[in-house]
């Protein structure tokens, strides 16, 4: 695994050079990709660990069936479970299905509803071309990784690194806890601002995420960068 690789301090300078080629060669493979991506697009999120039958899977394949028939892209990381569930759906829509997969040491299989797909060795490649691609982002149900492509997003947009997208969270129970913590917790103790809060919205409806993004699209509010509250991250 070349993150491994990379993450550990015994390289030589021929090892970092040659991974510093492979890095930019991957990000010029993605950037390529996302050219070739219809626009509007909308990046959707979710567990990998969801079937077919389940809520989070059905809700995700009506979600990008409705953007695709509205003449959206749907990107995705091309896996299983929420990312097939969405790359299908946007099949059955008509619209043109995007996956951009990751290499893991149990291999990730790639969905068979991607009519473009890229493997990527390195995941912030990999989150680059997600944001890239994008004027919104859907989260569904999710563990660790879709957690933490929630939180790259977030940060992103409350620093002013990317435009500021909607970001809305599906399955308002599923996410609640979550988001009592960060009213509880982060902007009780003063860690955010409470215009951070305006960056996430929840819905249990799948009109309701139309609207919010296509919306937001339609007007343009993504031509505005977000003012960042505070200069740093943290």
């Amino acid at each position: 695994m070349e993150d491994r690789r990379i993450l550990t301090a015994e390289e030589s300078v021929y090892d970092l050079d040659r991974h510093i080629g492979l890095i930019a060669r991957e990000f010029r493979e993605g950037f390529e990709a996302v050219d070739r991506i219809k626009k509007p697009a909308v990046t959707i999120f979710g567990s990998a660990r969801v079937r077919e039958g389940d809520p989070p899977y059905e809700q995700a394949r009506a979600t990008a069936h409705r953007f695709a028939e509205l003449g959206w892209s749907v990107v995705t990381g091309g896996g299983p479970g929420v990312m097939e569930a969405a790359n299908r759906g946007a099949k059955e829509g008509g619209g043109l299905s995007v996956g951009f997969n990751i290499q893991l040491p149990h291999e990730q299989r790639s969905n068979p509803y991607l009519d473009i797909s890229l493997t990527f060795r390195h995941f912030y490649v990999r989150k680059t071309m997600f944001v890239k691609a994008a004027e919104g982002f859907v989260v569904f149900p999710g563990g660790f990784g879709t957690v933490d492509e929630l939180f790259e997003a977030l940060t992103l947009i409350q620093t002013g690194k990317v435009l500021h997208f909607p970001v809305v969270l599906f399955d308002t129970d599923y996410w609640g806890e979550l988001l009592d913590w960060v009213r509880g917790e982060l902007l009780a103790d003063g860690m955010i601002s409470p215009d951070d809060l305006d960056l996430l919205y929840t819905t249990d409806d799948v009109d309701e995420v139309l609207a919010r993004v296509a919306e937001c699209y339609e007007r343009r509010c993504a031509d505005t960068p977000a003012a960042p509250a505070k200069a740093d991250a943290e």
